[in-house]
């Protein structure tokens, strides 16, 4: 079983004659070079190229989500390519990407095609990553993670009732989808989209800081997020930015030691810092990388050793 419940139709295999077909595999609807900030990755070769992969379907129906274009849509509704695992790998290598990245819809709505791509890559020295909502069963997670280098989950808040309400989903599944990856010692990053007044409360936001720190460690990178109304959460206001930067202070004062506020252009926290000596690892502006100033894994001012994968 992939996903914790039956999921919400679109990313439902079909049955035929008691076989189930993914219905997405190799029908791809999204195929484009873009840099690897954007996904966000921060610790993952921070400026370089990624080859995005999608097909339609997501198993969560989050009120504001920004791709609903394709994540709510049926294969048949959307104008997609015809593409095997073999010819993906193919486009990663002639475009000269270092990573394939499966985003934009939810990856888990096409597992199978998926793994097959990122089987093939690594056999041939392309690495993988996957922007995901986390809300996937333990087993064909372990199987999948197998064969991909980085994982960044979407946290989307840290209430049952956000979850239920919002996103149709469940938070457990993903907590335990987040608790796998480190015990598997994949990469791993979370990102939060705050979205006022749903799940911006400082309490909320603590509590999911807290939870971070005693069940994965202050090492791991958390990106907060702004949000833009989209979908059918139009008539909600962009996130102020003093609500992202009292976010980060609160994640911050838990101990985390890597936060970042994200689509919030020229803001100081869409930098990287150390958290030892302080200076700017990785500075950047939107999606560029200006300059990178960690060497061998480690801060070129301090020594300190900054985790992620750097090369």
């Amino acid at each position: 079983m992939l996903f914790p419940d039956e999921g919400h139709g679109f990313a439902k295999p079909e049955n035929r004659a008691g076989t189930l077909y993914a219905l997405t595999y190799g029908r791809p609807c999204a195929k484009s070079v873009e840099p690897i900030e954007k996904a966000p990755f921060f610790h993952f070769i921070p400026g370089h190229r990624r080859l995005c992969v999608a097909t339609v379907g997501c198993n969560l129906r989050c009120k504001y989500c920004q791709n609903w274009h394709i994540s709510q849509k049926r294969v048949e509704e959307v104008k997609h390519y015809d593409l095997s695992p073999e010819e993906i790998v193919e486009i990663a290598k002639k475009e000269g990407v270092e990573s394939i990245c499966f985003t934009f819809s939810e990856p888990t709505a096409f597992y199978e095609y998926m793994y097959d791509i990122a089987k093939l890559a690594k056999e041939n020295g392309v690495m993988t990553s996957m922007v995901s909502n986390g809300f996937i069963n333990a087993e064909p997670l372990r199987q999948l993670i197998k064969v991909m280098d980085a994982v960044k989950i979407d946290l989307k808040g840290f209430s049952e009732s956000f979850y239920e309400e919002v996103c149709f989903g469940r938070l457990e599944p993903v907590l335990n989808t987040l608790r796998i990856l480190k015990e598997e010692g994949k990469w791993l990053e979370i990102v939060n989209l705050i979205v006022p007044p749903l799940n911006d409360k400082a309490d909320e936001i603590k509590k999911m800081c807290t939870w971070i720190k005693e069940n994965l460690g202050v090492e791991v990178p958390l990106h907060f997020s702004r949000f833009f109304p989209a979908y059918r959460l139009t008539r909600l206001p962009p996130t102020p930015i003093s609500t992202l930067e009292k976010a980060y202070e609160i994640a911050r004062e838990v101990g985390l030691n890597y936060v970042s506020i994200g689509n919030v252009r020229g803001h100081k926290h869409n930098s990287t810092f150390c958290p030892k000596c302080g200076n700017i690892l990785i500075h950047r502006v939107g999606f560029m990388v200006l300059s990178n100033n960690i060497e061998d894994g480690k801060c070129r001012f301090c020594g300190h050793e900054i985790p992620g994968i750097w090369k």
